[in-house]
């Protein structure tokens, strides 16, 4: 009976977690057989943590929390969040947008993919307890040559970020995990709508 309780319990907890990706404006069919599709990321008017915080306000309040334990420790917290969108982030996107997009990202490209993070969860682990990471984001498609035409809008919400071991202590790996999440999906999308 515990073992059923505890199965129960955790397909609760993944459900919980449950990733949506939806088209909400106009069509990917003009993409199809487009085999370059150029990325960009944004992060402005992002908000962060479960009380909805701007990005400068998080940032302020973690800098304080890190200093008051060990002088310095929030500059290089600091650091890392900034410096992980280019070394961790953006690269797992990418690797798996191209993987299930069956598209590059680097090149000529008459199209562009715009990621604009609208929510950023960094999620906890403690070891004996967690919560997984997730993000929401925006996402454009829209011509190179004229970015005012956007030719879809997708809505990205609920990405998880987390380690199926649990051994996801650190932030960055965690939030790694729901850009993972989120490529994955989009790409997806992609994939099936411009066939």
């Amino acid at each position: 009976m515990k073992h059923i309780l505890f199965v129960f319990l955790v397909s609760i907890s993944f459900t919980s977690l449950a990733q949506k990706v939806k088209l909400t404006m106009g069509t990917l069919e003009p993409l199809k057989g487009e085999k370059v599709i150029i990325t960009e990321f944004v992060y402005d008017d992002m908000r962060v943590g479960k009380d909805g915080l701007t990005e400068a306000a998080y940032i302020k309040r973690k800098k304080n929390d890190y200093d008051s334990k060990e002088q310095g420790r929030g500059d290089k917290w600091e650091k890392a969040w900034y410096a992980d969108r280019k070394e961790r982030f953006e690269p797992q996107f990418i690797e798996l947008f191209e993987k299930h997009g069956k598209v590059l990202t680097s090149g000529e490209s008459k199209y562009k993919l715009i990621f604009r993070t609208t929510m950023t969860e960094p999620g906890w682990n403690v070891g004996v307890m967690r919560a997984a990471a997730r993000i929401d984001a925006e996402v454009w498609f829209v011509e190179v040559d004229n970015p005012s035409n956007v030719i879809a809008k997708l809505v990205v919400t609920n990405a998880p970020g987390r380690d199926a071991m649990g051994y996801d202590f650190d932030t960055g790996y965690r939030i790694q995990e729901a850009y993972a999440k989120s490529g994955k999906e989009v790409g997806k999308l992609l994939a099936s709508k411009s066939k």
